[in-house]
């Protein structure tokens, strides 16, 4: 990371709480990145399987200019129904936008697919989502295994019996005031690297599980075959900061955040994959957007690693802690 930054916990940028809410056993759950003043957001969908909500709003040319909730969750489209339940909490505490009857909470979110992993008839639900909000706080700073991290995987290149356990991760920075961090659940096609060594972090794993295989080869040896690679990726992510942006240039931050996901996942954006990014500005700080959207690169990059580092073994899958062998080539 820049020398001139320090970390912070992502929960802490000013304006946000961050809930989770999981079920240990059937291995999925939801996070929800609240925030009650509103903020200005945008976002960013590069996969080609995204299960999203609300994102049309979040357009410039839209007439809601902020937003009160991003959620993160799994269960794959049933997991958007933890939005009802963060609707009903936020609701009851009068936020949302005024439409004189009632205040109307704008709620967006994502899921990924982690349906295969543990139990398929349990999905992240209104209540999860309620569940969720309660735990909110400006203090949560758990990573790995939690929330909608809680059945994420990568590197199912070769099918699910080759990949790897990973999670939700998440890394905020500051400089002369301004904050930037990122919150992202890891459930990618392919395999994770350090940017900065190289080093393979989680990915599809050689016949005798202990070698880590680069997914990009995988697929070029069979790119003349047909193959349905659908085995249920997305990393979605929420980049969160105190900076003064318009929805124009939230949705750019979300844009430039993306840099962080195509350095340390191999291959990203795929047609296979749903990766989508929020982007939540609180409006506290002067900054030039161009800054922001480096720093979103970079804490994004940094959240996926974390993501994978402290994610840990459930349902048979190996996590990085459990994998000697690393290839260090990316």
């Amino acid at each position: 990371m820049l020398s001139q930054v320090s970390e912070i916990l992502f929960s802490a940028i000013h304006g946000i709480q961050v809930g989770h809410a999981q079920n240990e056993q059937a291995l999925t759950g939801c996070t929800v990145v609240l925030c009650a003043g509103g903020a200005t957001a945008g976002v960013d969908v590069r996969g080609g399987a995204p299960g999203t909500r609300e994102t049309d709003l979040l357009r410039p040319d839209m007439l809601v200019e902020q937003i009160h909730a991003v959620f993160l969750s799994g269960g794959s489209a049933f997991g958007l129904d933890v939005a009802s339940g963060i609707m009903h909490y936020l609701e009851e505490k009068n936020i949302g936008f005024d439409v004189q009857v009632t205040r109307v909470p704008i709620v967006c979110g994502a899921v990924l697919f982690d349906l295969t992993i543990g139990d398929a008839r349990v999905r992240p639900d209104r209540e999860m989502g309620v569940a969720a909000c309660c735990a909110a706080s400006s203090h949560e700073n758990r990573q790995g295994n939690v929330g909608a991290g809680m059945g994420a995987t990568v590197g199912k290149v070769l099918g699910p019996a080759r990949a790897m356990k990973s999670g939700l991760g998440s890394y905020a920075v500051t400089i002369q005031g301004l904050q930037v961090g990122a919150l992202v659940a890891v459930n990618a096609l392919g395999h994770i690297i350090d940017p900065e060594s190289g080093e393979r972090l989680a990915g599809a794993l050689d016949a005798d599980g202990k070698t880590i295989l680069s997914s990009e080869e995988i697929l070029l040896a069979a790119a003349f075959t047909k193959k349905n690679y659908f085995q249920g990726n997305t990393t979605i992510g929420v980049i969160a900061t105190n900076a003064r942006l318009s929805k124009a240039q939230a949705q750019k931050v979300a844009s430039m955040a993306h840099d962080g996901v195509a350095r340390t996942q191999r291959p990203s954006h795929t047609f296979f994959d749903g990766d989508t990014l929020f982007a939540m500005a609180t409006n506290q700080v002067e900054a030039d957007v161009n800054a922001v959207g480096v720093l979103a690169a970079l804490v994004t990059e940094q959240a996926i690693c974390r993501a994978v580092r402290d994610a840990r073994s459930v349902a048979g899958l190996p996590a990085h802690h459990d994998i000697k062998k690393l290839s260090p080539t990316i």
